[in-house]
């Protein structure tokens, strides 16, 4: 089959400019600094490394250079945070802070909450929670009601159970509760920031403790915009999967009482690259208005020439009684990190409230 033409790879962010700069920039910060030292040992096999080893080799290559002690070298990254010139690039400094300051709790934390007003600092404060987990959770409950949009975001992403690109925060999968009191502190924050990651903290939940989630979210008060919106986000793989507690919180916990018709996915046979229109119309039967939360799944052909089932978000809305509405929405049919794509019969069904009431398909050829 054809590839497409792929961007820029993520791990050219610490590039060999970037690096000039972070010397540059250490430089002004604090002039008895080997920025040649540095950017030798930084610049060694650069290529063959990914986006997170090239970060730690960044934080590494500091350490190794700087002839200071911890507290010291603190003081000169701190100074040197506001002036780097990318938000990812600045999440070696909570590395650094991971790697050579968990000695040192009290001025560690202070630092990963400074710094992570600069990118973020999830990965790092992570170390801290594996060490002492009551201890730094006490903390990041205390970031939870700080003022900075930043700070209050790390107190519930750095503790999600299954944050991504990091390891899995087992005492939490286990017991969600350990980590309620920032939730409950955050779930009407006024900051969309804040908010996803609170949403995709309880999401990541769900997958081994749904009903933990759902009782909680249920004695919310969702008539408050900002926290039905985490709701909503939160619930949103249980939704997918049809789940009817999930529904009834967002209003949509009854059977449809509609009929799918037109249903059909144009082109039907497409290359690798192309895109595909999936479209129908659904007919309400119902006396009255009723919420609709519509979804579609596309069944991925897999190397081995099974499938697996991919549910894609398509439309929440209240369809009144007796009324129709025409659905479409088109999707390009292409190669990702993190799918790649075989020939063969792609099967779509349209899911409403949680049920399939069509299926089609479409073919992806050579």
């Amino acid at each position: 089959m054809s590839t497409t033409t792929s961007s820029p790879a993520l791990k050219e962010i610490f590039n060999s400019a970037r690096l000039d700069h972070i010397a540059t920039e250490m430089r002004a910060v604090y002039p008895a600094f080997d920025a040649k030292a540095f950017l030798n040992m930084a610049n060694n096999g650069l290529a063959e490394l990914s986006v997170m080893q090239r970060m730690a080799r960044v934080s590494e290559c500091l350490h190794a250079v700087l002839a200071l002690d911890y507290e010291a070298s603190l003081e000169v990254l701190r100074a040197l945070a506001p002036r780097l010139n990318s938000m990812f690039v600045s999440m070696f400094l909570p590395h650094y802070v991971a790697s050579y300051g968990r000695h040192a709790f009290e001025s560690s934390m202070d630092a990963l909450k400074y710094f992570t007003r600069f990118g973020s600092a999830e990965f790092a404060v992570r170390h801290f929670l594996r060490d002492d987990l009551a201890r730094t959770l006490a903390v990041m409950h205390d970031w939870a009601l700080d003022t900075n949009e930043h700070v209050r975001r790390l107190a519930s992403e750095g503790s999600r159970p299954r944050l991504p690109w990091s390891f899995h925060l087992e005492p939490i999968q286990a017991n969600p509760e350990l980590a309620a009191a920032i939730l409950e502190t955050l779930k009407a924050d006024d900051s969309l920031y804040v908010r996803k990651s609170v949403a995709n903290h309880l999401n990541d939940v769900t997958k081994q403790h749904p009903d933990w989630v759902l009782d909680r979210i249920e004695g919310w008060p969702l008539q408050q915009r900002h926290t039905a919106w985490i709701a909503r986000h939160a619930l949103r793989s249980l939704i997918k999967q049809g789940n009817p507690r999930a529904l009834a919180v967002i209003g949509a916990g009854g059977k449809a009482q509609v009929e799918v018709s037109d249903l059909q996915v144009l082109p039907a046979v497409i290359r690798l690259g192309e895109q595909v229109t999936l479209s129908f119309k659904v007919q309400s039967t119902c006396p009255e208005n009723q919420r609709l939360v519509i979804d579609y799944a596309i069944d991925y052909v897999k190397a081995s020439g099974g499938t697996s089932a991919k549910v894609f978000k398509l439309k929440t809305f209240d369809l009144p009684a007796l009324a129709s509405a025409n659905l479409s929405r088109s999707q390009h049919i292409r190669e990702l990190t993190t799918r790649r794509h075989y020939e063969g019969r792609h099967s779509v069904h349209v899911l409403i409230n949680g049920e399939r009431l069509g299926s089609t398909a479409f073919d992806i050829v050579s």
